[in-house]
């Protein structure tokens, strides 16, 4: 089965919330939706000329300053239509992270290795900086612990946590296993 592109359902979603610029959607891939996905230039704007070729989004165009022409984005009944059924479909499939840090842990073989505390030292600063930031936006956006208007974000919030709460943990007894050795 063919895999479909998430990104074009994350644009969706973007413009079904407000009307966005390429430039806003950018952004956004460096706040809230970057905490699980990420997206860069050059995949968001080839990208939003194809979803307007198929009548998904469209645009107008505003002028800011003397001459700039800036696009302005929105979503169609269409799109509208077609991010409603995504979102409705099953998701069967459990998806495979990339974790460098994993990845290069995994070609570790001996407990004595000298590349292995300060890998995993590294990894728990890491992800204790991610907790913090995390439980940062948890407080700032929701502080009555949820938002009925955008609770799947206060979910994916609390899901964050808890990740990086486990990972840290797990992270934590590790090096000290390996103190004890």
């Amino acid at each position: 089965m063919a895999q479909r592109n998430k990104l074009k359902f994350i644009i969706l979603g973007l413009l079904s919330e407000n009307e966005l610029t390429g430039y806003d959607i950018t952004k956004a891939f460096d706040s809230d939706i970057g905490e699980f996905w990420s997206a860069n230039h050059s995949q968001i704007y080839p990208l939003l000329k194809r979803l307007e070729d198929n009548q998904l989004i469209t645009h107008r165009l505003t002028i800011t300053g003397e001459k700039l022409e800036k696009k302005s984005y929105s979503i169609t009944d269409q799109g509208t239509n077609e991010l409603h059924q995504w979102i409705s479909e099953p998701t069967p499939a459990l998806s495979a992270t990339k974790d460098e840090f994993i990845l290069k842990l995994y070609f570790i073989h001996k407990t004595d290795d000298a590349r292995l505390k300060p890998m995993l030292t590294e990894q728990l600063n890491l992800h204790k900086n991610k907790l913090t930031h995390l439980q940062q936006q948890m407080k700032s956006k929701f502080h009555n612990q949820s938002d009925s208007n955008n609770f799947g974000h206060f979910l994916i919030l609390q899901h964050a946590i808890q990740r990086e709460t486990g990972y840290t943990n797990w992270l934590t007894e590790t090096i000290q296993g390996l103190a004890s050795n």
